[in-house]
């Protein structure tokens, strides 16, 4: 692959500008008030699958944001690859935390990435991981040593569910038909340690609301005589964990995976430095449930987490009120066996049913995922850590992951083809939190890494 390795070397700073330019566009899926800005990043996307060379380049619209979808069939004998990401990034919120403007890009240097990294929102999630894909394939095709057909499908609704992207699957089977789906969304250990994602926890994502009285009431008049439903909210949250940190909830743990002390044992062996963990988050000491490490808290257990939590009076001074509603928003993270919709329906089940008669609740569901481990014994993995092993010069180690890409379990439902989970970020790269960023070594290092993947992919498909 050395005509595309000279051609990226000769293009590094082209492929920084225009990441940078895809960095300016806010692109938040979950507030309309961004719909003209997502609509414009869609756009931006297919505009740079031209220029990189793909065909039948198009947005297809949906119910939400729009797919961009664009191909490059060259042999019909040769393997093809499904590249799947999404340009939609997260609210930047809260903006005060940001040390620079989330959409205006800068590059500082830190002590993770003393060759600098690339502040903005979505630069690591996953405007940048998607980008290096779109650049590796311009730096093969341009090179004339693309090994592999290769078919993008890169989305705008990833950071809100994904609602549209099964039934454009379902419709466009065809269309997307594959031999593997490649998606750069996870990170790595470490610039040093490279590691290939085996395994993702699912999710259930509800929101709940509390209501006592039909209005907001003097808190001197009634407090006392009348339920507040912050204060029910709060007792029937913290009764959903008990001292170990286990979840109380009936049945919720009826279906989870265990592994063998001998997969617990390899999967610790990776590296780690719990002081550095610590450090790196100023905390004193770490937290979770009880006769697991964090590396196993963080990835094979499942989980429940209040991520928000309002009512009341929040603004400046004091209001002696007593308030109407209470509300707040859930995550489950979820693991092999367990599914989101019956984790959902466990928990709305047994958050209405230790509701005192004071209050009413309403369990709204938001959307799901579910968990995935994908098995190392296979051409694509194998096609995966022998190009890490090219450009780390480091056997990849395989790690499961904490976070949740939903569509990985419907890729392999609707279009009957493993995934390979090769990302370039690093844990501590702030995503979906203020100063989200991405290092220039990890874009520059998956843009290298990528066409070794369709190179050794294509040998082991012979």
């Amino acid at each position: 692959m050395q005509k595309t390795q000279d051609f990226i070397n000769g293009n590094k700073d082209k492929f920084l500008n225009e990441l940078l330019d895809l960095l300016k566009i806010p692109s938040v899926s979950a507030d309309p008030a961004y719909a003209g800005d997502v609509r414009k990043t869609a756009e931006f996307v297919a505009d740079s699958l031209n220029a990189a060379g793909a065909d039948k380049v198009e947005i297809f619209e949906t119910k939400g944001h729009p797919i961009v979808y664009g191909e490059k069939m060259i042999d019909s004998s040769f393997p093809t690859v499904l590249v799947y990401g999404h340009y939609d990034v997260q609210p930047p919120d809260p903006v005060e935390l940001w040390d620079s403007p989330p959409f205006e890009p800068v590059i500082k240097k830190t002590e993770l990435h003393p060759e600098g990294a690339i502040f903005a929102r979505g630069a690591c999630d996953d405007k940048g991981q998607m980008f290096m894909h779109v650049k590796a394939f311009e730096a093969m095709y341009q090179s004339g040593e693309l090994t592999c057909n290769v078919k993008f499908m890169i989305e705008g609704e990833e950071e809100v569910g994904s609602d549209n992207l099964g039934l454009f699957c379902e419709e466009k089977k065809d269309m997307l038909a594959c031999d593997v789906v490649l998606i750069s969304d996870t990170s790595i250990i470490s610039n040093d340690t490279p590691s290939i994602s085996v395994g993702l926890r699912g999710l259930s994502y509800v929101e709940v609301e509390v209501t006592g009285p039909n209005k907001d009431l003097h808190s001197g008049v009634y407090g006392g005589a009348v339920a507040n439903p912050i204060n029910i909210l709060s007792k029937m949250i913290a009764s959903m964990m008990d001292e170990n940190n286990h979840i109380t909830i009936p049945g919720f743990y009826d279906k989870v995976a265990d592994l063998s002390d001998a997969e617990r044992e390899a999967m610790n062996k990776a590296p780690f430095s719990l002081d550095a963990y610590k450090k790196a988050l100023n905390v004193d000491d770490v937290h979770g449930e009880k006769g697991y490490t964090t590396l196993e808290r963080a990835s094979i257990r499942p989980t429940l987490d209040v991520n928000g939590i309002w009512g009341g009076y929040i603004g400046e001074g004091a209001k002696t009120v007593l308030p109407s509603k209470a509300y707040a928003k859930i995550s489950m993270r979820l693991v092999p066996n367990q599914t989101s919709d019956e984790i959902t329906e466990i928990f709305k089940n047994h958050f209405e049913s230790i509701a005192p008669d004071s209050v009413k609740v309403e369990v709204r569901p938001h959307h799901g995922g579910e968990p995935v481990v994908i098995p190392t014994n296979t051409p694509e993995y194998q096609a995966a850590a022998k190009a890490m092993m090219d450009t780390f010069g480091k056997e990849p180690i395989p790690q499961r992951g904490g976070g949740s890409i939903p569509i990985v379990a419907l890729f392999e439902d609707v279009l009957g083809v493993k995934t390979v989970m090769m990302g370039f970020g690093l844990d501590s790269d702030d995503i979906h939190s203020p100063n989200e960023h991405y290092g220039l070594f990890n874009y520059y290092k998956g843009i290298e890494t990528i066409p070794h993947f369709y190179k050794h992919y294509a040998d082991l498909k012979k």
